[in-house]
């Protein structure tokens, strides 16, 4: 599994590309900020995991809570694709 390195603005630049290159591949996307920092982008690999870093965020973000319920409480529209 190769690791890409790239520097911020590439990602400003290229957002959709390289989080589609990264679910492609199944690799992280290690992303160097400005300040000589990384951050690190990986896929998900399964269902499972999706549903484990949801139960997290449940459990540890008040924030998510919130926006969770914000849209729980909102009117639901019907999706047509192509508008």
């Amino acid at each position: 599994m190769a690791i890409e390195v790239i520097p911020l603005s590439r990602l400003q630049s290229e957002t959709s590309g390289v989080l589609a290159r990264c679910c492609d591949s199944g690799s992280p996307v290690v992303v160097e900020l400005p300040d000589h920092r990384f951050v690190a982008i990986h896929p998900l690999d399964s269902d499972d995991e999706s549903d484990s870093l949801v139960s997290e965020l449940l459990e540890t973000c008040e924030e998510f809570r919130v926006l969770l319920k914000k849209s729980l409480d909102s009117p639901r529209q019907t999706f047509v694709p192509g508008e």
